[in-house]
């Protein structure tokens, strides 16, 4: 099953449930803890600011929102609750299947090279999807774009079945993400940097970084998922 299959078919039930307000849903941190960090990171590596800045994988397009206050064009890519929570339009949204071939050369050929962020898409992929995916990301950076990439490690994954193995079960914020199929820890910590390779690109930094969640543990902290983040482009 592609992206547009299971990957959607996934979030589109899960966010079918999922309540409107802000804070509500359980990867759906407010942007100061979130795109903000993965902002300043980004930021420094990239060639050409002023490039379109596609939001891969966008959700409710509460980072997208954030990112287009920042940049001059920001499509976000992903689910239609993204545009109905911004009716003012301050970013655009469409659907997109990334691994497919077609798809990300039609939106390469609109807006021409692009940044591109990505948070959390390739372990949700099928692992026949995964290097498609990366290679549509590739497309859409073209020669001058950077793509930055922000994956769970696997480490995310153990720490969501310890939640999950709980006396109460899992938090009400989180049992919904395991329920629709959404934990991540699906893919190797290493080969993560090896898809935008095989894609012709060059991982030109990387680090970890946690990544915010609105949930709280028993204990009464926020819940943080351990992930890797990469930077990479075409070399000069």
């Amino acid at each position: 099953m592609s992206v547009t299959g299971r990957y959607r078919e996934a979030w589109e039930g899960f966010w079918r449930e999922a309540p409107e307000e802000p804070g509500a849903v359980f990867r759906d941190a407010e942007p100061a803890l979130t795109v903000a960090r993965h902002l300043a990171l980004f930021a420094p590596h990239l060639s050409d600011p002023g490039l379109p800045l596609v939001d891969l994988g966008c959700g409710n397009g509460t980072r997208t929102r954030f990112l287009a206050d920042r940049f001059p064009r920001v499509p976000g890519a992903d689910l239609d609750r993204a545009r109905r929570a911004d009716p003012a339009g301050r970013a655009a949204y469409r659907h997109l299947d990334a691994a497919e071939k077609s798809a990300t050369r039609a939106l390469h050929g609109e807006i021409g090279d692009a940044n591109v962020h990505v948070r959390g898409v390739l372990h949700q992929c099928e692992a026949d999807d995964r290097q498609p995916l990366v290679d549509g990301i590739a497309a859409l950076v073209g020669e001058r774009g950077r793509a930055f990439l922000v994956e769970p490690s696997r480490a995310a994954g153990a720490v969501l079945k310890g939640l999950a193995a709980g006396p109460g079960g899992p938090p009400p914020k989180l049992a919904p993400v395991l329920r629709h199929g959404i934990a991540p820890g699906e893919v190797d910590d290493a080969a993560v940097p090896e898809f935008p390779t095989a894609a012709g690109l060059t991982v030109t930094a990387g680090g970890t970084l946690p990544l915010t969640t609105t949930e709280h543990g028993p204990d009464g902290v926020r819940i943080m998922l351990p992930s890797a983040w990469y930077v990479a482009g075409r070399a000069a």
